[in-house]
């Protein structure tokens, strides 16, 4: 009777495999049977049909057979071994630039072979580099594939046919000697229309003629959709199990005080935008509950998340809790403390604040009222939740900006609710909108509430992307923007990843400016600069003393100046469109006009020409989201901390977005009726990478 352990069989139990070759496979990932099973093709070729040489075209990717009519070395820029092979119909010539003298007496004139390749244009015709090829007994003995041929993913010491082989041998043992489990319940297969596990996989290993190639290239075949969703299924299963975690405890309930509320609301100098109203509505229904909220709030720059951060904290102290808010930079954690303090001590609450920078007594006394009860809202960096810090009752934790923080730092603040048996409620604010694609994968452990609209009489920032030839041209721009009233950022970007150097070119950028511009107030921002300093100048800014500031991307979140109407991106090729519509958000803050240059360097690459043209014609940051994943992949746009987070082995964010809803639904199924199942499908696909689901 065949055994489900696959996970447990050596890859030595394959004929040929040893020690050595067994290392080679582990670089593949493939450490087992079972993984050996599920390290599927990413493309596959027709190799079923042999190709007259006359009817090639440039570019084909073809069978060809004939005799080998010459076999010549021919000594050039490389030296490189040419076959001449002719059919009934015409001649093509193979050419290898790695050859032994081994390899030049097999292909001898007179022999005959099959081959495989590129058509490539020649000198004297068409020319196929290297192509795979086998020998044949003559031109009309040509046994092709009967199936399609599928090409895996490799490293050197394992070909393509070799590997063909291993997996070839491990489909045989699958159902003689070991079993694979099904392990999707027959309501979800029968649902979503999903053919069997092993199907799918015998299938994807030895595909058929009679299946689609383009579809399977594509990617989107029945087989590869059912084992997709399978994937994208354990990935949110292993979400969704760590949300389980916490509402094993219970949160606090927090009442809503509308008079509190309307106090609030009546001393601010703008209406809600419906957005605002709305999202504030969700997030108030879930701190009502006794099941720790765990929500995502998107808004795009400027959307006004900080106020409807600022109404849920009303709820949470109005029921005598404690709210921590965590910002990733001080600029931005102080922006947050003064908006605060201006909103809450009207009211009677009490604002603390807590930095790397405050030392001796000061951090003593923070650090007192915290404990006593005094601070009723406590707002920082990553000092918030440093071992000495002590919450009395800690119910309501926020974190702006998520992405910038590592996995367990999210954690590390959680775990600071003093009472053991409280889980503090936690809403995550991000103005870096996530595709939806995204939210629902790596987030699948939060709720999600978007604020889709900007508040009245903001004006879209107008982009230009202009040659840094034109140089001259933009600081006569500069000068008038800032003779009219205006103020101006000058953003400094380096392709290296050293904030040194980085910094030195703001020092350089920011000297050469005061030549060109003298009369303008100049002011210098970087992240070598001592914070004092940096609050200097950046509050210099605000009050408008500073005309232009000349800054690293340390500007990139947080820094509010609605008179700032122009901003020049120096370099912008460089840049990410995420961070670029970041950086634009600092301007456009108020109700006039503004202005974005993305100044680069010539000459500017196909992907660059087209990431800038999409943030010149728009001002959608979801918009802009979805391009920066279609351009860059869901590792790179979920940022360095968290980029090994969507290492898939089959499934595409992008190509199978529509699997996800039914994978939503699905994993709600399987965690009410289904736990032996969760388990086994999350080892099956995710097995030792399962702690990346702590962020």
């Amino acid at each position: 009777m065949p055994n489900n352990t696959l996970e447990l069989v050596s890859l030595t139990t394959l004929k040929g495999v040893g020690p050595s070759l067994e290392r080679k496979f582990k670089q593949l990932g493939i450490h087992n049977l079972k993984d050996l099973l599920f390290h599927l093709p990413f493309r596959y070729e027709d190799r079923t049909k042999i190709i007259p040489i006359n009817s090639l075209k440039l570019g084909d990717r073809v069978q060809v057979s004939g005799e080998i009519i010459s076999n010549n070395i021919i000594f050039g820029r490389r030296r490189s071994l040419q076959c001449v092979l002719g059919d009934k119909t015409g001649f093509i010539s193979l050419r290898f630039f790695h050859f032994s003298s081994a390899q030049r007496d097999s292909l001898a004139p007179g022999k005959f072979l099959c081959c495989y390749g590129d058509i490539r244009r020649g000198r004297k015709g068409f020319e196929i580099y290297h192509p795979e090829y086998r020998e044949i007994t003559n031109s009309d003995d040509i046994l092709s594939e009967s199936t399609l041929t599928p090409i895996y993913p490799t490293v050197d010491g394992i070909q393509q046919k070799r590997l063909r082989g291993f997996v070839r041998q491990g489909m045989e043992l699958l159902g003689e000697t070991y079993e694979l489990i099904d392990l999707l319940p027959p309501k979800i297969l029968r649902n979503y229309q999903l053919c069997g596990l092993i199907d799918a996989i015998k299938m994807l290993h030895n595909p058929p003629t009679c299946l689609d190639l383009k579809t399977l290239n594509a990617g989107i075949s029945p087989f590869q959709q059912r084992l997709a969703f399978e994937e994208l299924l354990a990935h949110r299963l292993c979400m969704r199990k760590f949300r389980q975690i916490p509402d094993q405890k219970s949160a606090p309930s927090f009442k809503i005080s509308k008079e509190l509320n309307e106090q609030f609301l009546d001393q601010l100098p703008f209406e809600l935008t419906n957005g605002q109203k709305l999202a504030s509505e969700e997030i108030a229904r879930d701190l009502t509950q006794v099941t720790p909220m765990l929500r995502l709030l998107q808004g795009d720059v400027g959307s006004g998340k900080t106020v409807v951060a600022a109404l849920s904290s009303l709820q949470a102290i109005n029921s005598d809790f404690q709210v921590a808010l965590m910002a990733p930079t001080e600029i931005l954690a102080e922006q947050h403390f003064h908006s605060f303090k201006q909103w809450f001590e009207p009211l009677g609450i009490e604002v603390g604040w807590l930095s790397g920078r405050l030392k001796g007594t000061k951090r003593k006394e923070a650090l007192r009222k915290l404990g006593s009860g005094s601070y009723q809202i406590l707002i920082g960096t990553h000092a918030l939740f440093q071992k000495d810090v002590i919450y009395k009752k800690l119910g309501l934790i926020i974190i702006d900006e998520q992405h910038r923080f590592g996995v367990h730092q999210r954690l590390s603040l959680r775990n600071k609710a003093n009472r053991s048996e409280i889980q503090p409620h936690q809403l995550v604010m991000t103005a870096t909108p996530i595709p939806r694609t995204l939210a629902m994968s790596v987030y699948a452990d939060l709720d999600s509430t978007v604020i889709a609209e900007l508040p009245p009489g903001r004006v879209p920032v107008n982009t230009a992307i202009i040659s840094s030839q034109r140089r001259n041209e933009i600081i006569k721009r500069i000068r008038s923007a800032c003779v009219d009233g205006s103020q101006v950022y000058w953003v400094c970007t380096l392709i290296e990843e050293s904030e040194t150097l980085e910094c030195e070119a703001a020092e350089a950028t920011a000297t050469n400016l005061v030549k060109y511009l003298e009369g303008i107030n100049i002011g210098l921002i970087h992240g070598r600069m001592k914070v004092e300093e940096k609050n200097r100048i950046m509050t210099d800014f605000k009050s408008g003393k500073v005309q232009l500031l000349v800054a690293t991307t340390v500007i990139e979140v947080g820094v509010d100046v609605p008179n700032a109407s122009l901003m020049v991106i120096e370099n912008a090729e460089r840049l990410g469109l995420a961070q670029l519509h970041q950086l634009r958000g600092r301007v456009g803050r108020g109700s006039s006009q503004s202005h974005c240059i993305l100044l680069y360097q010539s000459p500017l690459s196909r992907d660059s020409k087209i990431r800038l043209t999409v943030l010149r014609d728009s001002n959608d940051g979801f918009y802009i989201a979805e391009k920066d994943l279609e351009l860059r992949g869901p590792g790179q746009v979920l940022g360095t901390n968290q980029a090994g987070l969507m290492s898939f082995k089959i499934a595409d964010l992008q190509r199978d977005a529509l699997l996800l809803e039914d994978v939503k639904t699905s994993s709600e199924l399987l965690l009410k009726n289904h736990q032996n199942e969760v388990e086994s499908l999350i080892r099956r696909w995710i097995s030792d990478r399962e702690e990346y689901v702590n962020v």
